[in-house]
């Protein structure tokens, strides 16, 4: 069992005990007459079935403040039907107003939490979504992906740049490639198994700041190109520079001595306005007479 998901079942085991205990020395045991079986097995069966949802989360998600907030509500919710389930075996004297305290926060405070939890989770799932539509045409088309990154390779790229130009010649499509720095120092400091952790981050991270429309491809080695239809240099150079400054950002830790590395990549772009090829053979001599700083060297945690 996972540490999260064990870690959560001693809590309710725990403050289950505890509760239990409580209600067990401050109140009095009623005769099983007086038991309603019905009470009793609507609100057991909610705690069960809540402290069972706690479990599935915990082992279905990574951790994080969605996990967290579903959980902790699930749980809350738990101990809150537990709490009433104890009211049927136990008569608390009626001028002690602590077991209406304990069911008035434990079932509100968990439904607010889950809600909360609830309300990230679809945050999560709209920025997933749009994740998945920037690679729709790739899918759409069943290309071949590249093994490292999922992306499509410099073949697939050429035949969109001549579709974007035939589809829509009196709308402007640019053309944006980024070099990783000094991309051969992590493969020597830290193998080659470290630099397609690079790789993928950083494919990750610019997918996740491109548009629905914008196609994301690994031209080559350490090198990425974005095809953006209808969209001007002045537009291109700005999405340029972000994304620049987004992999400047970038707090990747290796794997095996949890460094962090400090990655940065050159950047050129133009308006694809002339054949593939000549265009992209331009932009790769910009970027080999561009300066080569900001190796991809251990910084500071």
């Amino acid at each position: 069992m996972l540490a999260a998901p064990r870690f959560a079942l001693i809590v309710m085991m725990l403050l289950g005990g505890v509760f239990l205990l409580i209600y067990a020395s401050l109140g009095e045991p009623k005769p099983l007459a007086d038991w309603s079986w019905m009470d009793i097995a609507g609100e057991g069966g909610t705690a069960l079935m809540s402290a069972l949802w706690v479990m599935l989360v915990l082992t279905s998600r990574p951790s994080g403040r969605v996990t967290s907030l579903l959980a902790g509500g699930l749980l809350a919710i738990a101990l809150g039907a537990w709490v009433d389930s104890l009211d049927e075996f136990f008569a608390i004297p009626k001028h002690q107003f602590w077991d209406n305290w304990l069911e008035s926060l434990l079932m509100p405070g968990g439904m607010l939490t889950l809600t909360a939890g609830l309300y990230f989770w679809r945050q999560e799932q709209f920025s997933l979504n749009d994740h998945m539509r920037k690679r729709e045409r790739l899918f759409r088309e069943h290309r071949a992906f590249d093994r490292i990154t999922q992306l499509a390779n410099a073949d697939y790229l050429r035949r969109q740049i001549r579709l974007e130009q035939t589809r829509s010649p009196d709308q402007p499509c640019a053309l944006i490639l980024l070099d990783v720095n000094q991309f051969h120092q992590i493969n020597r400091q830290f193998g080659q198994a470290e630099g397609d952790r690079v790789l993928q981050a950083i494919s990750h991270l610019l997918l996740l700041n491109l548009r629905a429309d914008d196609l994301l491809c690994r031209y080559a080695g350490d090198r990425f190109a974005v095809l953006m239809p209808a969209t001007t240099q002045d537009a291109a150079s700005r999405m340029a520079q972000h994304l620049e400054q987004c992999v400047a950002m970038l707090a990747h830790h290796t794997h095996a001595e949890n460094e962090r590395l400090h990655i940065t990549v050159r950047i050129a772009s133009a308006v694809a306005d002339l054949d593939a090829d000549t265009l992209l053979g331009q932009l790769n001599s910009k970027l080999e007479l561009a300066p080569n700083f900001g190796a991809a060297l251990p910084t500071a945690a």
